[in-house]
This record gives C-alpha cells, sequence and structure tokens, in this order.
C-alpha cells in the first residue's frame, strides 16, 4: 500500500513538532491540516497539503483520509476524537486522552478498534532497555521504580499548557507519560498518594506520585518546572542491584558527569549505553535496546492497513486517567486513595 493519507488536528508544538515529523520519518502523508495560523509552515512542510480551519472541515475531505491525528489542545480531546470516529475513521489522540477518567472511558468505549493513544514513551530507549533488564532478572525482586521529569525552568513558556488549569499542566502532560510507564512496567495500582503545586504557572508545574501497585512495587514519580537540580531520570531497585539512567533528551542534571566520564574513555567496539547497573561501588553499562518514537507510528500503519489490535490500547489510557483523576483527589484532601 502507498502512504497513509492523514489528517492532523493542530499544527502546534504537538502536531508539528512531534506527530508530524514521526509521520514523515515513517513515510507517511499528511494531506490535510486543521490550523488557523499556521498555514504558511503547513504550505512549507506539506505543499500538497490543505488547510482548514476546523474540523468539520477536515471530515468534509472524510473519504480521502485514512487516519486522523488529534493533536488539539487536551480540553478539544472528546469532541474532536468523537466526531473523527463518527465519520469511520481511525483516530490517534496525542496523550492524555482526555482531562477526566470519565470523559477518557467514553471515549475508549466508542474506538470500536478504530482509536489508539500517542503513548510513545513506551518506545523510549529507556524504557525498552529497562524491559529487557527486568526481563533478565538482573536486579532481582524489584521494590521500587523512581523516574523524574524534571528541569529547571524559572521563566515558563506561555502556552495553554501552562495557562490552562483545567486541560493543563504537569500532572496531564507529563504525569499521563509517567503513570503510563510505571503500569507498564509493574502492573495494576492498589494505592495513590499525591503532592500538586503551582509553583510558577497558573496550571501545576510541581508533581510528586507515590503508587502501591498490586505486585507490591513502589513507584515514585516527579515532574517539576523549578528543579535547580534535577535527580537522576530513572533509578529501580531490587534486591539484586539497581538499575540507573542519569539523565533524559539532553536536560541538564548534575548526574550526567558518570555519562561524559563513560563516554570519554569508551573504546571502540563497546556499546552506546542507556544506563548503568549499579551494585553499590560497581558500575556497569548497560546497552541501550530499542528503535524509538518512529516505531509507534510504524506500528499505527499496521494497524490501520491489516486491522488487528491497536498498538496503544485506549482502556489503558482510559486507567491512566483513572489514576490522574485519584492524584488530584488525594492531593486534594491529603490522604492516599485505595483504587477499587
Amino acid at each position: 500500500m502507498s502512504a497513509l493519507r492523514v489528517g492532523l488536528v493542530g499544527y502546534g508544538g504537538a502536531g508539528r513538532g512531534i506527530h508530524a515529523r514521526l509521520l514523515r520519518e515513517a513515510g507517511q502523508q499528511v494531506t490535510v491540516v486543521v490550523t488557523r495560523g499556521r498555514a504558511a509552515q503547513v504550505a512549507a512542510d506539506w505543499p500538497d497539503a490543505v488547510v482548514e480551519p476546523d474540523v468539520a472541515g477536515l471530515l468534509a475531505h472524510a473519504a480521502d483520509l485514512d487516519l486522523v491525528v488529534v493533536a488539539s489542545p487536551t480540553g478539544d480531546h472528546v469532541e474532536h476524537t468523537l466526531a473523527a470516529l463518527a465519520a469511520g475513521l481511525h483516530v490517534i489522540v496525542d496523550k492524555p486522552l482526555a482531562t477526566t477518567a470519565d470523559d477518557a472511558e467514553l471515549l475508549a468505549s466508542r474506538g470500536d478498534g478504530r482509536l489508539t493513544v500517542f503513548h510513545n514513551r513506551r518506545w523510549d530507549t529507556e524504557q525498552v532497555t529497562l524491559q529487557s533488564l527486568l526481563a533478565d532478572g538482573a536486579l532481582g525482586t524489584v521494590h521500587r521504580f523512581e523516574r523524574r521529569w524534571e528541569r529547571f525552568r524559572p521563566v515558563p513558556q506561555d502556552r495553554w499548557k501552562e495557562n490552562d488549569p483545567l486541560a493543563g499542566g504537569l500532572l496531564l502532560d507529563l504525569g499521563a507519560h509517567l503513570v503510563d510507564s510505571a503500569t507498564q512496567l509493574f502492573g495494576p495500582v492498589a494505592t495513590v498518594y499525591a503532592e500538586l503545586h503551582a509553583r510558577s504557572t497558573p496550571a501545576v508545574d510541581d508533581v510528586f506520585l507515590a503508587l502501591t501497585h498490586a505486585s507490591g512495587v513502589i513507584s515514585h514519580l516527579q515532574a517539576g518546572g523549578v528543579v535547580g537540580a534535577p535527580g537522576p531520570r530513572t533509578r529501580v531497585l531490587g534486591d539484586g542491584g539497581a538499575y540507573l539512567v542519569t539523565s533524559f533528551e539532553g536536560e541538564a542534571s548534575p548526574f550526567t558527569a558518570l555519562d561524559d566520564a563513560y563516554e570519554e574513555t569508551r573504546r571502540p567496539g563497546e556499546p552506546t549505553h542507556e544506563g548503568w547497573l549499579v551494585r553499590g561501588a560497581e558500575r556497569m553499562p548497560v546497552a541501550r535496546v530499542g528503535g524509538g518514537h518512529v516505531e509507534l507510528y510504524r506500528a499505527v500503519v499496521d494497524w490501520v492497513v491489516d486491522g488487528g489490535a491497536p498498538p496503544v490500547d485506549p482502556f489503558d489510557a482510559a486507567r491512566t486517567a483513572r489514576l490522574l483523576d485519584a492524584a488530584r483527589l488525594s492531593a486534594d484532601e491529603g490522604r492516599v486513595v485505595h483504587m477499587a
């Protein structure tokens, strides 16, 4: 089959900066774009694409589309996704699927096998490498998983994500990734405890989550925009050792000194490493596994063309939304929330 014909809703940081870039890398063709202020960018990137001012205009081309990518602000996901599904199209929605669990479950129930969610962090090399390490049993029995998404940005960006306290903020944005990663690795969650603050923006920009999994593993998940000394990106503790990832996607961290020292002395033929297997003073590099986010879009192409299960089950995204709802309740009431 030739490239999928893709309709893209939104051409901002997510639509252009992430989805359009990955679609091009995967060899797909954006043919219709919904945007009101970025038509010149669309013309430069996809000269043959049609620009429409709204989703109704995009769906007027439904017969000429194979896939719709919903990369609009989170508060618009329900309306835009339901409209695309009603037009009979396959849909991938940027995370989070919706602002609340009830809305996310509504969308998942309407998916009918034609809905998936852009939980691209499942394809991160750090996540795939950690899955391989856990499967090998190198850490023994794991009791704690820590992941941080921290940066020092004392002057925040002026975007809807920072300014919308309902649909924006780090709990919904990065928290959705953190929770999805934890549950993918360690399974269902029994209890949730959260501390949430808006320190430099109207929306939440300081997140701490403690999830107790039914498996017994405890996940400590953190996201912050005003963190002068970001902690290590990932630390997994087991009775056989620990796994450490020092930094992530070039974000500054004092822990990157460990990686810099290794790269400076790495000999020809030694692997590009993703992290470290640590046992006290002993530290060994762990080779990188995985191919990156474009693999999600390659899986989307196979799903649209051949059918079968979606690359990310929308009910997984709805369960993540339920945990984020529990986090808000926990922070509001200052208590541990038990999941039913």
